[in-house]
This record gives structure tokens, C-alpha cells and sequence, in this order.
């Protein structure tokens, strides 16, 4: 019988969760990668070549189609030899990554476009990450990776929902109203929407629910119930960080765990449209892993704006992180071990995705090296490709010239003729 993905259902997957993570406290890992600092420099230059690769191709400022398809093949290419080169992918992953993954969002990015041409290139680009792990998990769930009308809606359902609720400038009330009303439109209620922010999310779900009509798919609106419910209940972290000096609350391991595990709960849904126990408990913790690296990389902008979590609580009362990152070290390998049990998907697959969650935390400690002792940043760095210093001056140099990519950014919009893209339907936002 399909599970019922209740808020009681949800609350019982946070305390087993949180269990979990607790026993991973103190716990030490395993089959950590090593490089010494000359591999790490000789990395380091790949790196480089590929770089100077895009930023060539963005000077060249491709106008017309054709010359914007040729961009796009270059810069996949050249993105297939730093893959192979400087972070040792097999060929099949590679393939993976450049003819399954980069198709998907580039594909989202042109529909996005489309349907709301004032999207900015950070809206969508936040939301291709939500698609590509709703795409990681279809091999998981014995699907083929491909991007349909749900996941494409749902992802972009972030921008406008996440980014609203983090506005500093929204009042609870307004939050709050927002939340009821767009409730009801998830429960299948027909409030017409009363501004264009609204239009835009009822437009979204409806091409959910014409991928997934709700009486043969009750699964995937209690998901999307559930992840409202976990989103409103998130934004109780903005501004409740009156005690810095309390040691982290279980309160806010629930609250990571609730909206991380339930938004990815609601990607396995809208991947298949109705999962069984073990992938929906899968869903679930990747989910959780993938808020607390979320957390731990917005660990600066969240102490700036008061947003609690286990990183800036101990962050705001000088607590080293060294520990709750190496926590969290320990927690991606049960996480990676509950993948391995999945019947679906092959082993280079899963390897890619362990692979992807480390250097995620490993990109964070980088980024974030002022929060953590000499000693655990040494450790650290020995298992990264790249040096973390190295690393800081490339994000630096990206943030720069993010005006110089966006002209690529723009050329990869651009659809060949046969482009699937032309068979999924662009919802008419409703007259407002």
C-alpha cells in the first residue's frame, strides 16, 4: 500500500533522521580521496584552460543561431575534457554529465525563458539544480533521465516561492497570507490568483497537474503539501537567533531536516508519480543532506540576515565548525549507503553523486575557511582537487564577470530545430 506523506508521516522520517545524524557525531570517514599540492597545481591548470576556454568563447559575444550552437558545442566539449582531466571522471560519467545533465538544463532554462522572460540567470540556475537532482533520481527510481512538465514546474516553482518568503522586506502577514492562499491551490482549491506573482505559481501547478491528474496521483500532492508546510514552518529560523551563545537546538535540526527531506521527497514523486518505502525514505535523507550543504554554504549570508541553522548557531557563538562539518561528513556516507540498497542504478551513477555531495561540503569549508580551526582546513584541502585558495580567487574572478558569462548564458538558450522543448506547453498567466 502507497505510503500516506502526512505531516505525521513527515515528523516520524525527522526524528528517525535526527537520530541518525546524532550518531554520526564524533564519527570518523572513510575513503576520503587524497592529492598531493603538485597534483593539486597540475589540476589547477586544467582548470585554468577550461576557464580561459569559456571566457573566449563569452568574448566572441555569438550573435547569430548558428554561431551560438557552435559556442555551446565548444564549451561542452571543452567541459568534457576538465571533467576527465582534472576531477578523473570515466568516460561513461562524462557522458552522463554532458549528454544527459546539460541537456536538462538547458532545456529548463529555454521554457523558463519562454514563460517569464524577467527570470534572471540566478533564478534559473537555482532552479536547474532542483531539476538535475529530480533527474539524478529517476536512474534511482529505474526511470531514464529526462526533463517533463512536473519537474521543469516544480522547480521553478523556487523563485517564487523560496526567494518571497526570504525577502527582508515582507511582512509576516503578508508571508503568512501568501502561504493560505497558495495552500489552497495545491490542495486542488481555485483561488484566482491577484497579482502576477501569483499568476505565475497557479500557471506552474497546473502543468503539474496535467502531467499528474489528482485522483490518480494523491502521492505527489501530499508531497507538495508537505514541502509548503515545511517551507512556512522554515521561516521561523529568520530572526529567532536570540541566544547565539545556546548550543544548536534540536527545534532547528528539525526544521533543516523537515524542509530539506520533504523537497526532495516531492522530487521522487513528481519523477515517477507514485515510490514506494525504501525510495521515499531515500528521498527523504538525500533531501536532509542536501539543506544542512546548503546550510553550511550560505553560512556567512545567514549570520548577516539572522537565519538560524546548526552551522550559524555555533558560527554566531564562535563555535569552530570543524565538528558539525565533519558530522555532516559521516551522515553523506549513511546517506550514500541507504543509495547503495536501491535496486536501480548503476554504480558509476552513485559514484558521481558521492562524489558530487563531497565536493559540495568540501567547496563550503573552502568558501567558508575563516569559521574553521588551521588544523581540520589542512585535513580538508588534502581532499580537495583544487587548493581552497585557489579556489576562492576563481569564485571571485566568476563573480566579476558574471556579465561576460551571461552572453553565453544566452547563447545556450538557444534550441536546435528539434529541440523537445517545442512539445511542452507554456501556461498563459492568468489576466490579473
Amino acid at each position: 500500500m502507497p505510503e500516506n506523506f502526512d505531516w505525521p508521516w513527515v515528523q516520524q522520517r525527522v526524528a528517525d533522521i535526527s537520530e541518525i545524524w546524532n550518531q554520526c557525531a564524533a564519527q570518523p570517514t572513510s575513503n576520503a580521496p587524497h592529492y598531493s599540492p603538485e597534483e593539486q597545481a597540475r589540476r589547477e591548470c586544467i582548470y585554468d584552460e577550461a576557464l580561459n576556454d569559456v571566457e573566449r568563447e563569452a568574448r566572441r559575444k555569438p550573435l547569430t543561431r548558428a554561431q551560438k550552437l557552435e559556442a555551446r558545442n565548444r564549451i561542452a566539449t571543452s567541459f568534457a575534457r576538465f571533467s576527465a582531466a582534472a576531477l578523473d571522471l570515466p568516460g561513461d560519467a562524462v557522458q552522463l554529465l554532458t549528454n544527459d545533465f546539460l541537456p536538462v538544463g538547458t532545456q529548463l532554462a529555454r521554457w523558463a525563458r519562454r514563460f517569464d522572460e524577467t527570470l534572471s540567470m540566478a533564478d534559473i540556475i537555482q532552479a536547474n539544480r532542483n531539476a538535475w537532482t529530480a533527474c539524478g533520481l529517476q536512474p534511482l527510481l529505474g526511470e531514464s533521465i529526462r526533463l517533463t512538465p512536473s519537474i521543469l514546474a516544480y522547480s521553478l516553482l523556487y523563485p517564487y516561492t523560496d526567494n518571497f518568503l526570504d525577502r527582508p522586506n515582507t511582512s509576516p502577514e503578508q508571508k503568512h497570507r501568501f502561504g493560505q492562499r497558495f495552500q489552497a491551490r495545491l490542495e486542488g482549491a481555485g483561488p484566482v490568483a491577484c497579482n502576477t506573482h501569483e499568476a505565475s505559481l497557479w500557471a506552474l501547478v497546473d502543468l503539474i497537474e496535467l502531467q499528474y491528474p489528482r485522483a490518480a496521483f494523491p502521492q505527489v500532492y501530499r508531497c507538495l503539501l508537505a514541502i509548503h508546510r515545511a517551507q512556512q514552518e522554515s521561516v521561523a529560523q529568520l530572526g529567532c537567533n536570540d541566544a547565539p551563545h545556546a548550543e544548536p537546538s534540536t527545534d532547528v535540526l528539525h526544521i533543516s531536516c523537515a524542509k530539506g527531506g520533504t523537497s526532495v521527497l516531492a522530487d521522487a514523486c513528481l519523477a515517477r508519480g507514485e515510490i514506494n518505502q525504501q525510495e521515499s525514505r531515500f528521498a527523504f535523507v538525500w533531501g536532509v543532506l542536501l539543506q544542512l550543504g546548503d546550510d553550511l554554504q550560505d553560512v556567512r549570508e545567514d549570520l548577516a540576515r539572522g537565519s538560524v541553522t546548526l552551522f550559524s548557531r555555533a558560527a554566531a557563538a564562535g563555535v569552530p565548525l570543524d565538528a558539525v562539518t565533519q558530522q555532516l561528513l559521516a551522515f553523506s556516507e549513511q546517506v550514500a549507503a541507504q543509495m547503495d540498497c536501491l535496486p536501480h542504478g548503476s554504480k558509476m551513477l552513485k559514484d558521481l553523486l558521492r562524489m558530487s555531495w563531497r565536493s559540495l561540503i568540501v567547496g563550503a569549508v573552502a568558501d567558508s575557511h575563516l569559521f574553521f580551526s588551521p588544523g581540520f582546513l589542512a585535513q580538508m584541502e588534502a581532499s580537495s582537487p583544487f587548493r581552497f585558495k585557489f579556489l576562492r580567487a576563481r569564485r571571485k574572478r566568476l563573480a566579476a564577470r558574471e556579465g561576460l558569462y551571461a552572453v553565453l548564458f544566452d547563447a545556450f538558450l538557444e534550441s536546435p530545430e528539434d529541440d523537445a522543448l517545442s512539445s511542452l506547453p507554456v501556461p498563459e498567466l492568468a489576466a490579473v
